[in-house]
C-alpha cells in the first residue's frame, strides 16, 4: 500500500455528477491502497457551476500533500493545471480538452452513446430530430457531434434550425427549449438533450402546456441519473458509467503511460423515446434501497436546517470554534483563515474539531493545508474523505474549511452538506464583522452625541445628565452637596489671534487633559464651547471643600504650554455655586456659577 493522496478539484464536491465522479475515483484509489481529497473551487453558496463561470481559484492548496491532481469540468483554468505540472504533479483532466497543458485526459465517449440514441429514434420513424445542450462545455459539444454523426450516418442532413443552446445544464434550460419549440410550431418530432436535467425541464414544460411526450415529441437525455427511471414518462438516456470514469482516472494517475482514456457510453431506452412503458423497476431490495435514500435525504435536510439555526439563528454559536460541525456527519475538521500578519499564502488555524494540530493559532502554508492529522481520520473504504471548501463571500476572502465527511453522490450538485456548511460559515463570519462594525458605529455616534469633538470631554448634553443625577441624589440624601464650577480661560483669545486656530485647539486639548487629571472619577469636567469649561464636584465633604479644587485648577492651568516651539501661558477665572441642604436646582446653580465667573473676570481675572 503506497498511501498516496490525490486531489480532486471540482466546482462542487458532491452531487449526482461531481460527487459520483469523486466516488468512482475514491473507490479505485482505495482498491489501489491510496486515498483522495476533494477540493471545492467555487465560492460556497454558488447557485450552479454553469451560471457562476470559472472559479477564481489559484492557490496551490494541499500541493505539499499530493501525488497528483484531477481536474473536473469547470473547476479551474488551464493555467492552474499547467502550474501544477510545472510543480511536478501529474494532472488528469476529466470531460474536457487538455488545452495545451500536457495533462492526461479521461473522456466519456459522448459521441458513441448519442449516435446510438439517434439511430434508435430513426428506427422509431423520426427524421426531424433536434438537439439541445449547453454548448459552452466541451463534453456537450462532443455530444452534439455524436448527434450530427448519427444523422449523417442515416443520410439525414442536420438542420441548423433544430439546434438549441440551453444556456445551462439544468431544468431551466430545458424548459426554455420547450418554450422555443412550442413557439416555433413544434418543428421536431424528437429531441436529444445534453443532460437529463435539461430533459426533465423540457418534459415538465411540454406536459404542462398540453403536449404529449412521447406522442408529439420523443425525448432522450444524457447521464442516466437516478431520477430518470422514475419520471412519467420514464426518461430514455445515455449513461456514462462514472465508476468506470473514476477507474480510468486512477489508472492514469497510477503511472499509466496513456495520455487519453475514453469510457464507452450506453444508450438506455425507456418510454420517453417511444418504447413501451415497462413500468417501475420494483423489487423488495430496490424498494428498501430507495427508502434508505429518502431517509438519507431527509437527514441531510435536517442537518442543513440545524446548521442554519446554529450559525445564523438568534442564539449563534462562535462559528470559528467549529463545534457546530458536530451537527453534521463530519468526523473531524479544521478552519484556517488568512491573516495579514502572516506571509502570503499562509493560513492561521483558528478552529479545530476532534483533532489537535499544534498550538492555538498555529500557522501553515496553504500547500500543507489541511493538516496531515486530518487525513489520518479519513476512512476512504467507508466513503469518508477529506473535503475543503473556500470560505469566501463577495465582500471578503476568509480562508479555507476542511473536514472529513461522507461523499454525497445522491443530491443535486451544490446541495451537499460541505457546500452548505461553507456558505453558512461564511455568512456567520460576515455577520459577525457587520455587527462589530455597527456596534463601533453606534459607539461613535453615541460619543459624537455626548462628547465634545475636539477635547473628548462630556458636552452640554452629557453634563446635563450628570447634573440631573446630582439633583436626584441631593433630593434623597440629606446632607449631600455638590458644586458647579464654571471656568473661562484668561488670555485664550490672544493665543488664538496670534498663533492661529490650530494652536488654540492644541491649547484647549491640553487644558482639558490637565483638568481631567485633577479630578476624581466621580467628578465631571465638560466643555460648553469656546474656552468655557464646567466642573461638577460630586459630593462635598464641607461647604467650602471646592476651594482646594479651584486653587489646584488655577495653578495647573497657569503652567506654561509649548505649542509649535513657542511657550504660552493662560489663566482661568472661576465662578462657583454650591447646592444647599435638600433638593437642588442644577440649572439655577449653573446660572449662579456663570454670574460668579463674570464677576471674577470683572474683578481682575484669575480669581
Amino acid at each position: 500500500m503506497s498511501g498516496r493522496t490525490f486531489g480532486i478539484l471540482s466546482p462542487f464536491v458532491g452531487g449526482d455528477y461531481y460527487g459520483a465522479i469523486v466516488e468512482g475515483i475514491n473507490t479505485a484509489a482505495v482498491a489501489g491502497g491510496d486515498r483522495v481529497m476533494a477540493m471545492q473551487t467555487l465560492d460556497p453558496g454558488a447557485h450552479s457551476a454553469d451560471r457562476s463561470g470559472l472559479p477564481d481559484f489559484g492557490r496551490p492548496l494541499a500541493w505539499g500533500h499530493l501525488s497528483g491532481l484531477v481536474v473536473l469540468p469547470g473547476a479551474v483554468g488551464a493555467e492552474y493545471a499547467s502550474a501544477a505540472r510545472r510543480a511536478g504533479l501529474p494532472v488528469v483532466m476529466v470531460a474536457q480538452d487538455a488545452g495545451g497543458t500536457g495533462a492526461a485526459v479521461v473522456l466519456a465517449d459522448n459521441r458513441s452513446g448519442v449516435r446510438e440514441a439517434v439511430a434508435h429514434l430513426i428506427e422509431h420513424g423520426h427524421e426531424r430530430i433536434a438537439f439541445a445542450g449547453y454548448l459552452a462545455h466541451f463534453d456537450l459539444r462532443e455530444r452534439h457531434e455524436g448527434y450530427r454523426e448519427g444523422l449523417l450516418a442515416h443520410g439525414i442532413t442536420p438542420d441548423p434550425a433544430l439546434l438549441f443552446d440551453t444556456g445551462d445544464n439544468h431544468e431551466s434550460g430545458g424548459a426554455a427549449v420547450a418554450d422555443a419549440l412550442i413557439a416555433a410550431g413544434m418543428p421536431a418530432t424528437a429531441i436529444v438533450l445534453g443532460t437529463d436535467r435539461n430533459a426533465m425541464g423540457l418534459i415538465s414544460r411540454m406536459i404542462a402546456a398540453g403536449h404529449d411526450v412521447p406522442g408529439e415529441l420523443a425525448v432522450v437525455g444524457f447521464d442516466d441519473i437516478a431520477d430518470a427511471a422514475y419520471l412519467e414518462p420514464a426518461l430514455s438516456s445515455v449513461r456514462q458509467p462514472l465508476d468506470r470514469v473514476g477507474a480510468a482516472v486512477y489508472e492514469l494517475l497510477n503511472g499509466g503511460t496513456a495520455t487519453l482514456a475514453q469510457v464507452p457510453t450506453i444508450f438506455q431506452p425507456r418510454h420517453s423515446c417511444g418504447c413501451p412503458d415497462a413500468g417501475l423497476p420494483v423489487s423488495e431490495p430496490h424498494t428498501r434501497d430507495l427508502f434508505a435514500q429518502v431517509q438519507y435525504l431527509q437527514s441531510t435536510l435536517n442537518i442543513q436546517y440545524e446548521l442554519g439555526i446554529a450559525l445564523l439563528g438568534t442564539q449563534q454559536v462562535d462559528a470559528r470554534t467549529l463545534a457546530w460541525l458536530g451537527l453534521t456527519p463530519a468526523s473531524a475538521g479544521c478552519l484556517g483563515l488568512w491573516d495579514d500578519d502572516l506571509e502570503k499564502d499562509h493560513l492561521r488555524i483558528v478552529g479545530e474539531f476532534r483533532i489537535e494540530v499544534g498550538a492555538p493559532g498555529a500557522e501553515t502554508p496553504v500547500t500543507l493545508f489541511p493538516p496531515a492529522e486530518l487525513f489520518a481520520r479519513a476512512d476512504g473504504a467507508a466513503g469518508d474523505i477529506v473535503f475543503t471548501v473556500p470560505i469566501r463571500s463577495h465582500t471578503r476572502d476568509w480562508g479555507m474549511l476542511a473536514a472529513v465527511s461522507r461523499i454525497q453522490s445522491a443530491t443535486p450538485p451544490g446541495r451537499e452538506t460541505m457546500n452548505q456548511s461553507g456558505a453558512l460559515l461564511t455568512s456567520a463570519l460576515d455577520y459577525q464583522v457587520m455587527m462589530a462594525a455597527l456596534r463601533e458605529q453606534e459607539e461613535r455616534l453615541r460619543t459624537a452625541a455626548l462628547r465634545d469633538h475636539l477635547t473628548g470631554l462630556p458636552n452640554r448634553v452629557l453634563l446635563e445628565d450628570r447634573l440631573a443625577h446630582a439633583e436626584a441624589r441631593a433630593a434623597r440624601e440629606p446632607g449631600y452637596r455638590f458644586a458647579v464650577l464654571l471656568l473661562d480661560l484668561d488670555g485664550f483669545k490672544a493665543v488664538n489671534d496670534s498663533l492661529g486656530h490650530a494652536a488654540g485647539d492644541v491649547l484647549l486639548v491640553e487644558v482639558a487633559r490637565r483638568l481631567t487629571t485633577l479630578l476624581r472619577r466621580t467628578d465631571t469636567v465638560a466643555r460648553l464651547g469656546g474656552d468655557e469649561f464646567v466642573v461638577l464636584i460630586d459630593g462635598l465633604a464641607a461647604p467650602d471643600a471646592y476651594q482646594r479644587v479651584c486653587d489646584a485648577i488655577q495653578q495647573t492651568v497657569a503652567e506654561p504650554i509649548a505649542i509649535d516651539g513657542r511657550t504660552v501661558s493662560v489663566g482661568v477665572s472661576i465662578g462657583v455655586a454650591v447646592s444647599g441642604d435638600g433638593p437642588a436646582d442644577s440649572d439655577h446653580l449653573l446660572r449662579e456659577a456663570d454670574a460668579a465667573m463674570y464677576r471674577a473676570k470683572s474683578a481682575g481675572r484669575a480669581r
